[in-house]
């Protein structure tokens, strides 16, 4: 009795093994799937905006940091000199226009009342003067502000909530504008691209559900949908080469390599224990009720 309860049991789990493997056999059968995915995410590059030597760096590299953190400053003594003498540059311009302003009255006072005593030449230069005065204010309100944002330049902060890297620069390192200085990983922007390859393409539709499965995590895979399928990728042949002629490779008649097309994956909400990172190798499969094979 004993030995036919273990071969029964035995079988059960023959059984059960065999439906889950014929599942699973099925699965990719009937769904597009690709073992070339690739975890994405915005990286920023944080560029300074005014040229000057680095005075102190507030982050260390792979640091997590928040939107408004400070990350490093820039020498603002030259900005700040530019910004005391806008302002007194400003200062003399005001002064200068209640000059003009007096003098304009006064001779428009004098025109009302006799305009034999003032030449018409004579108004209309002052009242030039007056109004010309009045944009030199404003030219030298706006140097001001000008003066002040490039102050503000000196202090870099970050952008998004996210992950330093790359820092390769230190206090007395010369910093130039438009010049990317640290990248920032985007910590809320991650996503994943399978690249399909192209018979597959009529098989995935955007809203389509997907499973993403991490290599550094392959026992937790991650639900998501299509977002998107590119349009278009670069193709290696048909460059200029030398004369400026088409530089095409030779292909091989007997070999026809299928291209890969990018689908992006919108993930669902990570459980805990996954932690995205740029660059992480994923399998990537698009589940529908009927597919075609691919792999």
């Amino acid at each position: 009795m004993k030995k036919i309860i273990k071969i029964l049991l035995t079988l059960v789990i023959l059984g059960a093994a065999a439906f889950f493997a014929y599942n699973k056999y099925r699965a990719y059968i009937d769904n597009p799937w690709t073992r070339d995915g690739q975890v994405r995410t915005q990286v920023i590059q944080v560029t300074p905006r005014v040229n000057g030597m680095v005075t102190k760096i507030l982050v260390a590299d792979n640091q997590k940091v928040k939107t408004g953190d400070l990350l490093f400053e820039i020498d603002p003594s030259q900005y700040q000199v530019k910004l005391n003498q806008a302002e007194a540059r400003l200062q003399r311009t005001k002064e200068a226009a209640k000059g003009t302003k007096i003098e304009f009255e006064r001779v428009k006072n004098i025109y009302a009342k006799d305009k034999g005593a003032v030449s018409q030449k004579d108004l209309v230069r002052n009242e030039t003067n007056y109004y010309k005065s009045l944009a030199d204010i404003d030219s030298s309100e706006e140097a001001v502000n000008t003066a002040k944002l490039n102050l503000s330049y000196t202090k870099v902060y970050a952008e998004v909530d996210g992950y330093v890297s790359n820092i390769n620069f230190q206090i007395g390192s010369q910093a130039t504008a438009n010049k990317a200085i640290l990248a920032l990983v985007d910590k809320n922007a991650y996503w994943v691209f399978g690249f399909f390859r192209e018979d597959a393409i009529p098989e995935v539709k955007v809203g389509d559900k997907a499973m993403v499965t991490l290599l550094a995590y392959p026992d937790t895979p991650l639900s998501g949908k299509v977002e998107s399928i590119a349009w278009g990728i670069a193709h290696s042949d048909g460059n200029p080469g030398n004369n400026l002629l088409p530089s095409v490779k030779p292909v091989f008649q007997w070999i026809r390599l299928a291209q890969r097309i990018p689908v992006r994956i919108k993930l669902d909400k990570l459980p805990e224990n996954v932690k995205l990172r740029f660059g992480l190798t994923a399998s990537v499969m698009i589940l529908k009720s009927k597919g075609s094979k691919t792999k």
